[in-house]
């Protein structure tokens, strides 16, 4: 274990180290964020950082980790990770249209389900029972890859933003596969560290004010990483495996879904880029840049701190837990209006019942 961890901190180090060289070649290539109405950065900027971590990920896995590590499974996953890798310098250089980018993605999808062999195969509920997927396993594999990845890249708006709240949600996964997979899956725990120590090596040239950005090469990557390897948990899934990886990526999950909901309201495509992402509502608000980002990282903690209750709760416990999660995560949504102003119906409930309950007290007319 001294081992590997000092394995880790190298990871770190030579993510850290990279990143400037990446930096250069990002203004070679062209691959610049120019300002715009939807960006907040004031300059150019160069993109493209998620080549860095993927560089240092990958050198982590072949080189001071491999012999933790299957070795087809390893190659499998690297070569899905190439496709993301491209498909995300190919859209930060020329962006590239989102048809054509989701094609990449479920070309590496494919190559995880197929070759990699990692799946969703069998789901176990509350009083029915195990359902075995079967021919299904391949859809619903592929939409889990799909809707994180694009998850953790909508939540890419801020300096540090995607970067601190996927070393938050992995941090809290590899904690959860440590402790509660079985002894022979520890690797995947190894593995999913060795993505935060490149993340962490990564974030001080990232962090506000960044000097690069991660760009679709960093978010994509990121993101089809973390479906990647909640999938190796959700194998054969059960009621608690399928809510904790949901729960520890709460922040981006959370915003894709009110996001869409915000834009069927609007009658607009989905697909239609907005500023009304939750860290554009909380600017809105009047926090500057860094405070958005430290709300929003805090707000991630609480997530994984909650995900960490499911597997030492009961099965109604487990329950409860959502409940209340959900109904304080709506009261939350409404209250910085990320849906609408005009749409909060859980607090206006509330308001009401309040004002329902003062006219019903003795000496009130």
């Amino acid at each position: 274990m001294f081992s590997v961890i000092v394995k880790l901190v190298l990871t770190m180090i030579i993510a850290a180290a990279i990143t400037p060289f990446v930096r250069k070649m990002a203004f070679v290539l062209g691959a610049v964020d120019n300002p715009n109405a939807r960006r907040v950065n004031k300059k150019p900027m160069p993109t493209m950082g998620g080549l860095g971590i993927f560089v240092a990920f990958t050198f982590s896995t072949f080189v001071l980790l491999r012999p933790q590590f299957p070795t087809h499974e390893l190659f499998s996953v690297f070569l899905a990770e190439a496709v993301i890798i491209l498909t995300g310098m190919i859209d930060d250089i020329k962006e590239i249209k989102p048809h054509q980018k989701m094609a990449g993605i479920l070309l590496a999808s494919l190559i995880i389900y197929f070759l990699a062999g990692i799946r969703m195969d069998e789901v176990s509920l509350p009083i029915i029972g195990s359902i075995h997927l079967g021919w299904w396993g391949l859809p619903i594999t592929i939409f889990w890859i799909l809707a994180i990845t694009n998850a953790v890249n909508l939540i890419d708006g801020l300096d540090g933003l995607a970067t601190g709240v996927s070393i938050i949600g992995l941090f809290t996964m590899g904690v959860v596969g440590y402790f509660f997979l079985t002894v022979t899956d520890v690797y995947v725990s190894i593995w999913i560290f060795a993505l935060v120590a490149a993340l962490i090596g990564f974030l001080p040239h990232n962090f506000h004010p960044a000097k690069i950005f991660l760009g679709d090469t960093g978010a994509l990557f990121i993101g089809f990483m973390i479906a990647v390897f909640s999938l190796k948990g959700l194998k054969n899934v059960t009621f608690i495996t399928l809510l904790i990886p949901v729960i520890i990526l709460g922040v981006p999950i959370t915003d894709t879904i009110y996001a869409i909901l915000r834009r069927l309201l609007n009658k607009k495509p989905i697909s239609q880029a907005d500023k009304h992402h939750m860290h554009h509502v909380l600017m809105s608000m009047g926090l500057t840049h860094r405070q958005t980002v430290l709300v929003i990282y805090g707000l991630a903690l609480i997530f994984a701190f909650i995900s960490l209750l499911y597997p030492l709760s009961s099965l109604w416990g487990n329950i409860l837990l959502t409940i209340f999660l959900l109904i304080g995560l709506e009261l939350f949504v409404e209250s910085i209006g990320l849906i609408g102003e005009n749409r909060k119906p859980l607090l206006r409930r509330i308001e009401q019942t309040i004002k329902k309950l003062a006219r019903n007290e003795p000496g009130q007319k």
